[in-house]
């Protein structure tokens, strides 16, 4: 077990590699040396940079083995950094730009004073999250670049480890640019599905769709989900939604899926599902920043699960693990 003090300034260390990588996301320094080594010079030149200044975080990149020294003031891509070039499958780029922009690196460092007054600084500031979003299309396209990166593993762990019902409709819930419907329909061609979200998002879901080669399969239907989701569905998935809300609205929304589902329908609820125990945990962190953006937003235990749903008039039958830290709860009505 690791000394405390070096879990301590282990994570205050943290802080500057973490905002070293962000520099290297924001820059695009990795696309630049995609090629070939460059000296610091001529990088700060093809990305706009102080070189002086860059030349201080490209030893910092160095150290944490994302570039290295390939000559006097020259350096070069290595493999642990080609994931931030922006043309490679998993690019983790617009992630690592997103948990670093302005508004986010805000509600995190406001983190003590969310916990002192209980409300989220984040909000204080900048109102809810999705309003935000509307209202900043820079930031909406970064956020869902973010979230299409981050769903690429789970929804390959969906399609491989769970079975969908033949010629089912899947209604997906909040699905914002449909990347996650049009894996599933693509992996089950008897399917067909209703992507449904606020309207400014289903612009954008519709041009992935037809890009896909779906439309004919998928219909796009804008709306709120507090105030109901489409009828008829065989499944309801909600990817990544309910840790944005508090129990009541979870209850809420997982209701009005429940009064449009099938008699027979099932609701698949992705999400990370924390574990009972104290160990480290992914879903540990992103609860940090579900409660730095949020109000009431958080990540939930199996049994905390159970208990929605069955405020919802629905009963948990199945938990499937996805990997990459994802679970895949599945309930039926009660």
């Amino acid at each position: 077990m690791p000394h405390s003090d070096d879990l301590l300034w282990g994570a205050v260390g943290d802080i500057s590699r973490f905002a070293a990588l962000l520099t290297m996301a924001e820059l695009g320094l990795a696309d630049h040396l995609a090629q070939g080594p460059l000296d610091s010079a001529e990088l700060a030149g093809r990305c706009g940079a102080h070189a002086p200044s860059l030349r201080r975080v490209l030893r910092e990149l160095a150290s944490m083995g994302l570039v290295r020294v390939a000559g006097p003031d020259a350096y070069d891509l290595t493999e642990k950094g080609t994931p931030l070039r922006s043309d490679v499958p998993d690019s983790v780029r617009s992630s690592i730009r997103m948990l670093g922009e302005e508004s986010f690196w805000y509600a995190m460092g406001m983190l003590p004073a969310t916990v002192r007054e209980g409300g989220s600084a984040f909000m204080k500031r900048y109102g809810p999250l999705y309003d935000h979003l509307a209202a900043n299309p820079d930031v909406s396209r970064m956020f869902d670049d973010y979230m299409t990166a981050r769903a690429i593993p789970l929804t390959e762990g969906l399609v491989k480890r769970y079975d969908f019902p033949a010629a089912a409709t899947m209604v997906d819930v909040a699905g914002g640019k449909g990347h996650i419907l049009a894996t599933v329909l693509h992996a089950n061609p008897q399917m067909r599905g209703v992507l449904f979200d606020l309207e400014y998002v289903t612009r954008h879901a519709r041009q992935t769709l037809e890009a896909e080669g779906l439309a004919g399969r998928a219909q796009v239907v804008p709306g709120d989900m507090f105030a109901g989701v489409p009828a008829g569905g065989d499944v309801y998935l909600l990817a990544s939604v309910l840790h944005n809300w508090d129990d009541d609205d979870a209850v809420r929304i997982l209701r009005n899926v429940r009064e449009a589902m099938n008699d027979e329908g099932r609701v698949l609820i992705l999400e990370v599902v924390l574990p009972d125990s104290e160990e480290p945990h992914l879903g540990k962190d992103i609860d940090m920043r579900m409660l730095a953006i949020f109000n009431g937003g958080t990540e939930r235990s199996r049994e905390q699960y159970a208990a929605v749903l069955g405020h919802a008039g629905l009963v948990l039958t199945d938990v499937v693990e996805l990997g990459s830290g994802a679970h895949l709860i599945e309930a039926r009505r009660r």
